[in-house]
């Protein structure tokens, strides 16, 4: 299918892709999708005010019904999944079966917010006064903003927005100006829900097209009680502080720098396909992408020479070829942080396998390149960065309390793994004195979370969880409520007052 087949595909029509200042270009071959029609800043302040508006009607909608909607939007999905993983797959190169399983995340968090929509439970508590109960309630909280990055252009978004709508708040998108096609798209999926489910306010789903100053709006509004945001950690550095500067509420996704133990009892033909997938796919642009490999010295020799012949038998290309496993990275901008940080392993010791550009010739304005692995002397400052590339940091160990003060041993803390078929090691892994992550697998890789479990990290990565669990509660507030039907009025902490 050509590229305006694909737009067409997904809904995106001529008028829309033409006579805007944003130009908005396929990693695949560099060529332009459209030039879009941005907002301003006053066009954003007029969105926060229809999210208000919005809020004040949604709010009281019973939650089992705004679950419909969500129900609806996971049907619509499920029609245009084919299409809607094109357009991803287009837009921010990620193989095609990538792209759909991008889809299914979206399909999987409307299912869950389903199920939850009915199950938005409070406690009731036991109250010290006589003739008095006490509960604790969960309300609405406002309009939503959620800021998505270019990698996954539209999971994360479901997993806010999904949330959110059952919640009972309204939601503003503002995606990577690098990638926001595949949100308009998402957003007449969206609006063909909302015809079905009948009664739903105006301007429950905006999106805004626009670089860093729309966002900064948004992240700068107190009429915006919620600020989720996926990106990197420099992004949410400076988010952070905005949003708890107006105490409003922050849900931060940022960087991970993902390592995987294999341990001398693992089964190092399963470690073997993870690492591959986990370290090339989607080009090394996951925020779970596997970044570093602590391998022990006892099997290092077995191992590190079959994933070299594995890297070298890579199929790069087109990623809406079914032959290919590895798409080109997103521009220009990261193939040059990938060439800076091979220059950084050699300078210090390390040994590159692979790298470099290919396909230069047929694809002279995409960068398309091999995957590289840097065998490191060491734990340098390079590897303790997070390089959004596929460069996978290979490094020995001896002793696994060394292999986790290695793991441990970076700013990020989003995803982890052992392999090992020893118990004692799996179970040290996942204890209080074992990985420092919110995600900690055994025996499979650290890419590929799952709608059921919250999603999200520690340190630099930003603490913020989504999807799974109770992560509905981050987007509404806490009532501790207390009733007296008594005829007395009996004080807390039995105080005496007469008057």
């Amino acid at each position: 299918m050509t590229h305006s087949g694909v737009l067409s595909a997904a809904g995106l029509t001529k008028p829309e892709l033409t006579g805007g200042k944003l130009a908005v270009h396929t990693p695949v071959d560099g060529s332009a999708l459209g030039h879009l029609h941005v907002h301003s800043n006053s066009d954003v302040q007029k969105m926060i005010t229809k999210a208000t508006a919005a809020f004040k009607v949604w709010r009281a909608v019973p939650a089992p019904r705004r679950g419909e909607l969500v129900r609806l939007l996971g049907e619509e999905l499920r029609t245009e999944k084919e299409n809607l993983g094109r357009l991803v797959s287009l837009e921010c190169g990620k193989i095609y079966q990538e792209g759909l399983g991008e889809v299914q995340e979206m399909i999987d968090i409307c299912d869950l917010a389903v199920g939850l929509s009915r199950q938005l439970f409070g406690l009731t508590i036991a109250s010290e006064r006589p003739g008095h109960a006490m509960r604790e309630t969960w309300h609405p909280l406002g309009p939503c903003a959620v800021i998505t990055a270019f990698n996954f252009p539209v999971a994360p978004w479901a997993w806010n927005a999904a949330l959110a709508f059952i919640c009972g708040d309204p939601v503003i998108w503002k995606p990577s100006e690098k990638a926001p096609l595949s949100a308009l798209a998402t957003l007449k999926v969206f609006e063909k829900a909302l015809a079905k489910f009948g009664d739903a306010p105006a301007d429950l789903l905006q999106v805004v097209v626009g670089e860093r100053d729309t966002g900064e709006v948004l992240v700068a509004s107190p009429d915006v009680p919620i600020v989720s945001a996926t990106g990197s950690t420099r992004m949410g550095s400076a988010v952070g502080p905005a949003v708890a500067k107006r105490f409003g509420r922050c849900i931060l996704e940022l960087g991970g720098n993902n390592a995987m133990i294999v341990a001398p009892s693992a089964d190092l033909e399963m470690a073997l396909r993870a690492i591959v997938f986990s370290a090339v796919g989607t080009c090394g642009q996951r925020c779970t992408s596997l970044r570093r490999l602590i391998v022990h010295e006892d099997i290092y020799d077995q191992l590190i020479p079959r994933l070299k012949n594995a890297y070298e038998t890579l199929s790069i290309g087109d990623p809406l070829d079914a032959n290919v496993l590895v798409g080109p990275l997103i521009d220009a901008a990261a193939f040059d942080g990938m060439t800076r940080a091979l220059a950084a392993v050699q300078a210090d010791g390390g040994k590159v396998s692979g790298g470099g550009r290919v396909l230069e010739e047929t694809y002279p304005n995409a960068h398309y390149v091999r995957p590289a692995i840097a065998e490191m002397p060491s734990q340098t400052a390079i590897v303790q960065q997070e390089t959004f590339a596929p460069i996978l940091y290979v490094m020995k160990y001896r002793q696994l309390d060394d292999a986790i003060a290695l793991h441990n041993d970076v700013p990020q803390g989003l995803s982890s793994c052992i392999f090992s078929t020893d118990v004692r090691e799996a179970e040290t892994f996942l204890s209080a004195v074992g990985s420092d992550c919110g995600i900690a697998n055994v025996n499979i890789g650290p890419s590929g979370a799952e709608i059921g479990g919250a999603f999200g990290g520690e340190k630099e990565t930003g603490g913020g969880r989504e999807s799974g669990s109770d992560a509905w509660k981050g987007y509404m507030r806490r009532q501790t409520n207390t009733v007296n039907y008594s005829r007395d009025l009996p004080l807390a902490q039995g105080i005496k007052f007469e008057i």
